[in-house]
C-alpha cells in the first residue's frame, strides 16, 4: 500500500481509525506520531529488519500503531488470535520468534498466564491499564522521538494459520527490500483500483483484526488515506446502524454475517439509511447461493466477492452483475493462473472438479518452521504452483466454483460428498442459524453424513425439527448426501472471522476412532 505518514503532513486532523461503539478516534497525524515512537523503541531494543513482533489484542486502537511501527521498521508483525489459550498463544509467540509483544487488558489473564512460556521475548508492553508482568505501551513508546527512523524499509505481516485442522503454522513471504515509502502498487491496485478505496472513504471493519483481511482492509485503507470504523466484535443490527452513523462507503463481511442480517426482524433491516454504502466486499468462504441473491436484492449490485487466501499466490474476482449470471462463481483470476488438478497431480478438463492450484512467477511463501507443509502445499511438478487444499472447478469462460475443503470431503462408501453443498442448503432455512455437515463412523460405509444445527432464537431443538431439516435436505439435493441424522447445538464453535471450528465437532463423533480426516 502506500504510507498513511503522507496524509500526516497533508490533513494531520484527518480519523485514520474510529473505535464504532466508542467513537475513539486515532488521527493519521497522531497515528504517525505513534508509530514513529514504537519503531525507535523497537529499533532501541535491538531489533533489525527481518525481526518480528507479536500481538495478542482484542479490536484495540492501539492495533494500528503497533502495525505501522512494525511495518515501517522493516519486521514481520504477527496477530495472535485474541480467543487463545495461553499455552496456544504462546506457541506462536516463541514460533514466530517475537522479540516484542503488545497485548490488551481484554486478554490480560491469558497473557499474564503466558509470560513464563516466552522467555525470549523480552519486551512485554500492554495497551491501555498495566497487567502485572508488561510495562505501559504509551508510558514506553513516549521516551522515544516521534521522528521516523533514518532507514524505513517495508515490513510485513507474517500471519497464522487458524489451526482448524492441526497446529497453526507461520504464513512467511519473504521481504521485497523496498521502503515504507515506495508506492506498493498490488495493494494499489487492488484497494484502491479495484475496490474504489479513495482518501475520503469510510470502511465499516466488523471482523477481529487478528485475521488477514481485516487487517489488509482497514490499513490498506488507511494508506489511502481513508478512515477505517472499526467494531469491537460482530452484531447484525449494530452493524447497520453504524453504516447509516458514520456514512460508510466501503465494508467487508463474511457469509456468516449476510445470514444473521438477513434473519433480522424486518423493522430491524430497513430502519436504517444505507444510502451512502457503495461497496461491500466479501470473501472467506463460500457464499450459499441464495444467500447472497438475497443480499443483492436488499443491498443492491453492490456486493464484490474475492478468493484468495494469505499463502496463494493467486487472487479471483466477481462483481454482482457477473454474479448473477454465474450464480456460485468466486470469479476469474486477476492474478495468477489457475490449475485444477486431481489428486495424482494431473490437469483436469474443464468442468471437472480437483484441487486448485494457482501459479505466479514470484517466490511463494513458506511455513514457518515446517517444510514438509510448505512441500505439501507445492504441486509436485511445478514449484510456482501452490494450493491452499480447496477443491473447485472451473467453466468455459474461466470463472472458478468452490467445491470444498478436501479435508472436510466425506467418502461414503466410495463416494465423494463435499459438506459444504449441504451446509449451503441447511444455511437458508427459516429455522436454522448455522449448520456443520461432516462424516461420522458408519460401519458399512465407512462414513455417513452428520449435520449438526444451530436453531435461530426461540426455536427448540426437537426430534421433530431434526424431522422437519431432514426432509427439507432431501427434498433441495440429492439423496445420498442429505445428512442421515441432525444434531443440535446452543451455539457452533464459529470463529469471529467466520470460520467454523469443524474439527472441535467431528472428534466428539470419531472418539479413538483413525480418521482419515485431519
Amino acid at each position: 500500500m502506500s504510507y498513511p505518514g503522507t496524509f500526516s503532513k497533508t490533513d494531520p486532523d484527518r480519523p485514520a481509525v474510529v473505535m464504532a461503539r466508542s467513537g475513539q478516534v486515532r488521527t493519521f497525524g497522531e497515528l504517525e506520531a505513534r508509530s514513529s515512537q514504537f519503531a525507535q523503541l523497537m529499533w532501541a531494543a535491538g531489533l533489525r529488519p527481518g525481526d518480528h513482533v507479536a500481538i495478542f489484542a482484542d479490536n484495540n486502537i492501539g492495533y494500528f500503531d503497533a502495525y505501522w511501527g512494525a511495518i515501517r521498521s522493516g519486521l514481520y508483525f504477527t496477530t495472535v488470535n485474541r480467543y487463545l489459550t495461553a499455552e496456544e498463544a504462546a506457541y506462536i509467540v516463541n514460533d514466530c520468534g517475537a522479540r516484542v509483544l503488545v497485548a490488551s487488558p481484554a486478554v490480560a489473564e491469558a497473557a499474564t498466564e503466558m509470560l513464563p512460556l516466552i522467555g525470549d521475548c523480552d519486551v512485554r508492553l500492554m495497551l491501555d491499564e498495566v497487567a502485572d508482568g508488561f510495562d505501559s505501551f504509551t508510558d514506553a513508546i513516549a521516551a522515544h522521538p516521534a521522528e521516523p527512523l533514518d532507514s524505513q524499509p517495508r515490513g510485513s505481516a507474517m500471519l497464522y494459520s487458524s489451526g482448524t485442522t492441526g497446529r497453526p503454522k507461520g504464513i512467511m513471504r519473504p521481504l521485497d527490500g523496498t521502503s515504507i515509502t515506495d508506492p506498493d502498487l498490488v495493494g494499489v491496485g487492488l484497494v484502491g483500483g479495484l475496490f474504489g478505496v479513495g482518501d475520503r472513504s469510510v470502511y465499516l471493519s466488523p471482523a477481529p483484526l487478528y485475521h488477514s483481511a481485516p487487517l489488509s482492509f482497514t490499513t490498506g485503507t488507511q494508506s489511502m488515506g481513508g478512515t477505517a470504523v472499526v467494531m469491537d466484535r460482530f452484531d447484525a443490527s449494530e452493524a447497520l446502524s453504524y453504516i447509516e452513523q458514520y456514512r460508510v462507503t466501503h465494508s467487508q463481511w463474511v457469509p456468516t454475517m449476510f445470514s444473521r442480517m438477513l434473519k433480522l426482524p424486518p423493522d430491524a433491516r430497513t430502519r436504517h439509511d444505507l444510502s451512502s454504502h457503495q461497496v461491500a466486499v466479501h470473501a472467506a468462504a463460500p457464499c450459499p447461493v441464495e444467500v447472497k441473491r438475497q443480499m443483492i436484492e436488499w443491498w443492491g449490485p453492490i456486493l464484490h466477492e474475492y478468493y484468495a487466501g494469505t499463502e496463494l499466490n493467486g487472487f479471483c474476482y466477481v462483481s454482482s452483475p457477473e454474479w448473477l449470471e454465474r450464480p456460485g462463481t468466486v470469479g476469474k483470476p486477476l492474478i495468477g493462473v489457475i490449475h485444477i488438478c486431481s489428486d495424482e497431480g494431473n490437469e483436469l478438463p474443464v468442468g471437472e472438479s480437483g484441487t486448485i492450484y494457482f501459479e505466479r512467477e514470484i517466490p511463494a511463501f513458506e511455513y514457518h518452521n515446517d517444510p514438509d507443509k510448505t512441500a505439501d502445499s507445492r504441486h509436485a511438478e511445478h514449484e510456482l504452483w501452490s494450493t491452499l487444499g480447496d477443491v473447485g472447478r472451473v467453466d468455459e469462460d474461466g470463472y472458478l466454483y468452490l467445491t470444498d475443503r478436501k479435508a472436510f470431503m466425506i467418502i461414503s462408501g466410495g463416494v465423494n460428498i463435499y459438506p459444504q453443498e449441504i451446509e449451503d442448503c441447511l444455511v437458508v432455512h427459516p429455522k436454522v442459524a448455522d449448520a456443520a455437515v461432516f462424516g461420522v463412523p458408519n460401519d458399512d460405509f465407512g462414513e455417513e453424513v452428520k449435520a449438526v444445527v444451530q436453531p435461530i432464537a426461540g426455536v427448540e431443538a426437537s426430534d421433530a425439527l431434526a424431522s422437519e431439516l431432514l426432509a427439507y435436505c432431501r427434498e433441495h439435493i440429492a439423496g445420498y448426501k442429505a445428512p442421515r441424522s441432525v444434531d443440535f447445538r446452543d451455539e457452533l464453535p464459529r470463529l469471529p472471522t467466520g470460520k467454523l471450528y469443524k474439527r472441535i465437532l467431528r472428534d466428539e463423533y470419531w472418539g479413538d476412532r483413525s480418521s482419515r480426516i485431519v
